[in-house]
């Protein structure tokens, strides 16, 4: 019968690689130097026993009690009969053979064993000379080379900090971006530009010298910029505007040269510097010194770069911020950024193509209609979008399912607006008077002609509200009626209403909904003319010179003319409390119903809430 032989077959996990370098032979150098010094004082201090003098070892020998004695220099390491060990020690010079003769004893009559420390006494002796100074050594290594490193940085502070981004590094391309479809045709066609550049000299057309991104935040600028990184055939130097600012004056503007100096070595290539606003503010608008001439250097050094003097043809800057307002009017001419490409928030064909891009690699049930969840996110960025779907999977992933449902994205949609769920211990009465609050909402909205219908209703605590009542818009809002805002007004006052048609009381729970109903009633009055002062603009204006400097000059209103804006705030707002009180009284089983469902169950969703009271009219 043979015997299976058993083969051993290393693996990954058994395959080392050793590398050495300087930097790690002088690591390991003091680390080895370190564990010697340590054993050597450890080896040093033997273990205490009992010393005795010599006279008892000489008696003790004498009656035979000694077994053996070990002569280490001029210690006596003592070993009795019974196992027992003890210490003593001899006049230098003298051995213990003479010291047993002298006193009449054969030095046969015990075993003696003599151990000679000189090997480790010079070995110790040259570690004790070389530790000191090996540790000294590599100190002042370390020290010469922050300092040259220290030199080096002095000297690079000038150098560009950029990432280059070669060909074919960037995996991500046009096809993973959706929903600014306008902002991809204009940057594909600046791409065609770099690489087809003789289709467009043969009409005499030349290459836009910039491209600025301007958008909220979320909506896709960074984005776009890895899109060109992935699909250009240029080298592609990445940048943030932060990164050219140091302390020492000078060094922006060294950077940006030194940066425009790489990209024309390597043109055509594209520069790519985010968050601009960060050195591309209006010039002259701050107190002058420190850190404002350093980064209006730092500008200034820009300007000259796109469109100075000396030509730059094949070295196109793509920049993208949030703030566009704050700009230099300098920097936005034509020239310099001759593109100006806006992002909105997306609407809700861009938010269903957004929602399938970033559900790609995510298991889905089957039966969810994308363009049912691109309603409920009106609202959501792009990156909100990507969020709401990572957290709908985390939820599936912590529940144990296998899938993303409808119920998982809802959670997640609310969660990213809201915030996640908190239970607080509230009393019954508490519960009680927030699910009325929340009914109050709800009621008054149906009710109201030109509201949307309300999606959820919810006691359930999330962020610093006790409940929440969602009434996402049923289709993207690009402009506001008077109508609307005003029963916008009445709806978010629908609440208060409700406490005080209830319990006769008012809670604090009502302070984000009364702060929002005013603001809204104030701008109705003060910017868009929607009260009975008429068509007129109350509020601060901006003023801006033909070198574009502004400044906000504020409104000189008259005490007269400030008493009746206070006077049409205050009827706006009356006007709307005094219509979510009628409606709460008209409809007063109605709320009780659903203050009741919310009291059980905590929250209702739109279908649930409907068959409760009716479809909206």
């Amino acid at each position: 019968m043979m015997k299976n032989k058993l083969v051993f077959k290393p693996t990954k996990k058994f395959q080392f690689k050793f590398k050495l370098n300087l930097k790690s032979l002088l690591i390991w150098g003091v680390v080895v130097l370190i564990i010697a010094s340590f054993f050597v004082s450890f080896r040093g201090e033997s273990v205490t026993n009992e010393e005795i003098p010599l006279s008892q070892v000489i008696n003790d020998i004498k009656q035979g009690k000694i077994k053996e004695v070990e002569v280490v220099d001029n210690q006596l390491n003592l070993t009795y009969e019974e196992e027992k060990i003890m210490t003593s020690r001899k006049e230098p010079g003298i051995s213990l053979t003479e010291i047993l003769q002298q006193e009449g004893i054969e030095p046969e009559k015990v075993e003696i064993k003599i151990k000679d420390t000189s090997l480790s006494k010079a070995w110790v002796e040259i570690l004790a000379t070389l530790l000191p100074l090996g540790l000294m050594v590599v100190f002042f290594f370390f020290i010469f080379r922050q300092a040259r490193g220290a030199q080096d940085s002095i000297f690079s502070f000038g150098r560009s900090r950029a990432k280059l981004f070669a060909k074919g590094r960037q995996t991500f391309t046009f096809n993973d971006v959706a929903g600014v479809e306008e902002a991809k045709s204009e940057l594909e066609e600046v791409v065609d530009f770099l690489k087809h550049p003789g289709k467009y000299r043969r009409l005499g057309a030349r290459t836009p010298k910039g491209v600025l991104l301007i958008g909220p935040s979320g909506t896709g600028k960074t984005l776009l910029a890895k899109a060109v990184a992935g699909e250009v055939g240029v080298p592609f130097f990445s940048m943030a505007g932060s990164e050219f600012m140091e302390m020492l004056v000078g060094v922006g503007a060294s950077r940006v040269r030194d940066l425009f100096e790489n990209a024309k070595k390597a043109a055509p290539a594209i520069i790519f510097i985010d968050e601009i606003d960060a050195i591309g503010r209006q010039r002259g608008m701050g107190i002058a010194g420190g850190g404002h001439d350093e980064r209006e250097q730092t500008l200034n050094q820009i300007l000259v770069e796109m469109d100075g003097f000396t030509p730059n043809d094949n070295v196109l800057v793509l920049a993208a911020t949030n703030r566009g307002d704050l700009l230099d009017p300098a920097l936005l001419r034509p020239g310099r950024f001759d593109r100006r490409v806006t992002l909105d928030m997306p609407d809700i064909e861009d938010r269903e193509a957004i929602i399938k891009i970033h559900a790609r690699g995510k298991p889905f049930v089957k039966g969810i209609f994308w363009k049912r969840v691109a309603k409920r996110t009106v609202g959501f960025s792009g990156a909100d979008i990507e969020n709401m779907l990572n957290e709908a999977a985390i939820l599936v992933a912590r529940q144990n399912k296998k899938a993303i449902s409808m119920d998982e994205i809802e959670e997640a949609a609310t969660k990213v607006k809201l915030g996640p769920e908190k239970k607080r211990l509230q009393s019954d009465e508490e519960r009680k008077m927030t699910a009325y609050h929340e009914a109050g909402h709800a009621i008054v909205t149906h009710m109201l002609t030109h509201m949307d219908p309300v999606h959820r209703v919810s006691i359930v605590s999330r962020g610093i509200a006790l409940g929440f009542t969602l009434i996402p818009p049923q289709k993207d809002r690009y402009n506001e009626t008077r109508s609307h805002l005003l029963e916008t007004v009445a709806s978010l006052l629908g609440g208060r209403a409700a406490e005080e048609m209830i319990f006769n009381e008012f809670t604090a729970g009502a302070a984000s909904d009364i702060d929002k109903a005013t603001r809204i009633a104030r701008s109705m009055v003060i910017d868009f003319g929607m009260s009975k002062l008429g068509p007129i603009f109350l509020g601060p204006q901006v003023e801006t010179t033909e070198y574009g400097h502004s400044w906000v000059q504020p409104s000189e209103l008259s005490p007269q003319m400030k008493a009746k804006v206070d006077q049409e705030i205050k009827r706006i707002i009356d006007e709307g409390y005094k219509k979510a009180l009628e409606i709460i009284k008209k409809n007063r089983k109605k709320l009780d119903l659903i203050a009741k469902k919310l009291l059980e169950q905590e929250t209702i969703d739109e279908e649930e809430f409907e068959k409760l009271i009716g479809k909206k009219k």
